[in-house]
């Protein structure tokens, strides 16, 4: 029975086919067993080969290649207060007519990678720990409260925080450089000097630095740094709107209790981007600390990002909730504007409301429309969508303080609680200087990380 025949077939396969069912079927068994059992030896030794680790950090000792992981564990996982964004395609640009015929932008398909955004704009209560930072940290220094590091640096000891006594007499004279003069108080109290809480940014410019061809030029001419005053402009209440009283939000809004999760007006771009800034130094201070990897850099979205998070996945609506009408089908309004011709509070808002009031798009963001328009990273130009790139598309500009107003004119997007419904659509661009501050301009922040979800994450 398993002897070789001439017919071609061999001695195993004619053996195969002469066994009863039974026989047969115990043997496919035995066999797929056998099979299983060398697919999981390869799959272990590839796993070991591939996949493992170099505790010691050493080179291997073999002589071949296994790579080596970076020393410190990985960060923060899920971002606070953010939602993923996920890659995608959409068509940038007005999916309506161009009420202003200003032709500024041009419809296009675009492509744009996965980032996170937070969720909602920055409230008062979220910029307020950044304005305490800087106050609290050039006060530790005027108190003479810093230590000596091992590269001959003075750094700020954050362990005497706790001796600030805001309204003790002995702390208010350590720290009289950074309190109104005697000549500016009102009854004779002492109180901060809102142009003395001053912010030191240091960034690098990694455009110019990649354009640059000569090698000898020093890392240093890349460098920028900046000072920048980061209290919000509160008079912006009463300068934005003439013959208006609205000094009661100029007293109030940014530092009452009842406004702490309102977003943060009064803000230029400038103090924007040296919030982001700040945000990213004092994240990786603490993974650092913990011996983990540092994360990337917390940052305005480009307005091309802004608009593909706006329309939650849905490429020619005119709005974030997917509609072309500014209600709903019981007649609810949507966001926060100036419905018809100036009924302010039909919305439920007479001036900003909560952050997350009205429903989330299909991303998760809330008031990707109304509320407040929103600061990008993105220079304004009238053609700039003439020639952007398709991927990631984007055109920034470090203006000086010397250059022409034109060269200081950034995107903003979302249109605010004080704007006509047209321009909250996705698709409507518009521009303010970067060194204005303005009652109806926030901002949200992005950080370009994986989608990794750790294991506490999904419980």
């Amino acid at each position: 029975m398993v002897s070789v025949t001439n017919n071609g077939f061999n001695s195993k396969s004619h053996y195969i086919c002469c066994l009863t069912p039974s026989k047969l079927k115990t043997m496919k068994n035995r066999l797929f067993f056998f099979i299983a059992g060398i697919a999981i030896v390869s799959a272990s030794s590839s796993c070991k080969m591939l996949g493992g680790k170099n505790k010691s950090g050493s080179l291997p000792k073999d002589g071949q290649v296994h790579g080596i992981e970076p020393g410190k564990r990985s960060g923060i996982g899920r971002p606070f207060g953010m939602i993923y964004i996920n890659p995608g395609t959409f068509h940038m640009g007005p999916n309506d007519e161009d009420v202003t015929y200003a032709l500024t932008a041009r419809n296009k398909s675009v492509s744009i990678s996965g980032f996170w955004m937070d969720a909602t704009e920055i409230t008062n209560n979220e910029y307020r720990q950044f304005t305490n930072w800087v106050k609290d940290s050039i006060a530790l220094k005027l108190m003479n409260h810093v230590k000596q590091g091992s590269d001959g640096i003075e750094y700020i000891d954050w362990t005497k925080q706790k001796s600030i006594k805001w309204g003790d007499k002995a702390t208010l004279e350590k720290i009289d450089a950074i309190i109104v003069t005697p000549d500016n108080r009102i009854f004779g109290k002492k109180e901060l000097d809102a142009n003395k809480i001053v912010y030191q940014s240091e960034t690098f410019d990694y455009k110019s630095a990649a354009n640059n061809r000569d090698a000898s030029i020093p890392r240093s001419k890349f460098i920028i740094k900046k000072s920048i005053p980061v209290m919000p402009d509160s008079l912006c209440w009463i300068r934005d709107f003439a013959y208006s009283y609205n000094e009661p939000m100029a007293k109030k809004y940014n530092n009452h209790p009842a406004f702490g999760n309102y977003p943060v007006v009064g803000v230029n771009w400038k103090q924007a981007t040296a919030f982001c800034e700040w945000r990213t130094h004092y994240l990786n201070s603490f993974l650092e600390g913990k011996k983990k990897s540092a994360e990337t850099d917390f940052r305005l979205p480009t307005e091309a990002q802004w608009e593909y998070a706006a329309r939650g996945g849905r490429s020619q609506a005119s709005y974030p909730w997917g509609g072309y009408y500014l209600r709903n089908k019981k007649g609810c309004l949507l966001a926060n504007f100036k419905p018809g011709r100036g009924n302010y509070p039909e919305d439920g808002g007479f001036y900003t409301v909560r952050a997350d009031a009205y429903w989330p798009n299909d991303f998760g963001l809330y008031n990707m429309a109304g509320n407040v328009a929103e600061w990008t990273s993105s220079l304004f130009y009238e053609g700039a969508y003439n020639f952007q790139h398709d991927m990631n598309p984007d055109i920034r500009y470090n203006a000086k303080d010397t250059d022409k107003p034109r060269d200081k004119r950034k995107v903003i997007r979302g249109g605010s609680w004080k704007d006509v419904g047209n321009r909250l659509q996705c698709g409507t661009r518009d521009y303010e200087y970067q060194d204005t501050s303005k009652s109806y301009i926030g901002f949200r922040c992005v950080i370009d990380l994986p989608a990794v979800i750790s294991k506490k994450d999904k419980k």
